[in-house]
C-alpha cells in the first residue's frame, strides 16, 4: 500500500521567493534524494506537481509554497515505504537547504 509522507518547512522568505526557489531548485534537490532517475514536473497554479520513477517504481507528490512555510507531500509505493522516515529525512535536509535566507 502506498505511504504518503508530509514534510512542512518553515521560511520567512515570503510566497513569492520561495516558490521563485522551488522553481529554479527542484532539479537540483530531485537529484540529491536520489530515488529519481527520472522526475517530471509541472505547475499548476501556485502547486508544483511531481513524479518520479526508478527500478520499475514510482512516486508522486507536490510542493506548496506559503508565505511562512512549504509543504511537501511524496506518496511512497508499498516497496519504499519502509524507507520513508530515511526518505523524509533527506527531502527535508535539502529543501530546507533550499529554502535558507542567503
Amino acid at each position: 500500500m502506498a505511504r504518503p509522507v508530509t514534510i512542512t518547512i518553515s521560511h520567512d522568505l515570503g510566497r513569492e521567493e520561495a516558490q521563485r526557489r522551488i522553481r529554479d531548485g527542484f532539479d537540483k534537490v530531485a537529484g540529491k534524494i536520489g530515488f529519481g532517475s527520472e522526475f517530471d514536473q509541472r505547475w499548476e497554479g501556485e502547486t508544483l506537481h511531481f513524479d518520479a520513477k526508478a527500478f520499475g517504481m514510482s512516486a508522486n507528490g507536490m510542493v506548496e509554497a506559503a508565505e511562512k512555510t512549504v509543504t511537501i507531500t511524496v506518496v511512497l509505493p508499498a516497496l519504499l515505504a519502509g524507507m520513508a522516515e530515511m526518505i523524509k529525512g533527506k527531502v527535508e535536509k535539502e529543501s530546507t537547504l533550499l529554502l535558507e535566507k542567503k
